[in-house]
């Protein structure tokens, strides 16, 4: 249902290449790129992250309460994807574990411009 979320950054090289690389391993890549903006992602047949410079060209802010959550499948991959996140440049917001027993795991961080996301597995692992 969700197209692709954006998020506004400072330096669309930096954020290119951050959301690029940390989503690798999950088969992502940078899709299209116009810019000022980029769409990241397995193909455009797929939810996605688009990374842009805001339109109106005032400075990029996070929103209070928004966060971008995204399935890698495994916890082993929310462990290996968390750490990724923070090795290229992220900051931690809450380590990986259980929020809730045997229902969610997630590990969440802020990407260089403070974007808030979480790597995150429903129901215990299999």
């Amino acid at each position: 249902m969700i197209g692709y979320v954006t998020l506004g950054v400072k330096d669309m090289e930096r954020a290119k290449a951050y959301w690029s690389e940390l989503l690798s391993d999950l088969g992502a890549s940078v899709l299209f790129d116009m810019g000022r903006i980029a769409m990241i992602g397995k193909s455009m047949e797929e939810p996605m992250i688009a990374v842009c410079v805001p339109y109106n060209e005032e400075e990029c802010h996070p929103g209070n309460g928004n966060m971008v959550a995204i399935n890698p499948g495994s916890r082993e991959m929310v462990d290996k994807l968390y750490a990724k996140a923070l090795e290229l440049g992220g900051s931690d917001e809450g380590e990986p574990g259980e929020r809730i027993a045997d229902v969610f795991y997630g590990g969440y961080f802020r990407d260089p411009d403070g974007n808030k996301a979480v790597f995150f597995r429903m129901g215990p692992e299999s």
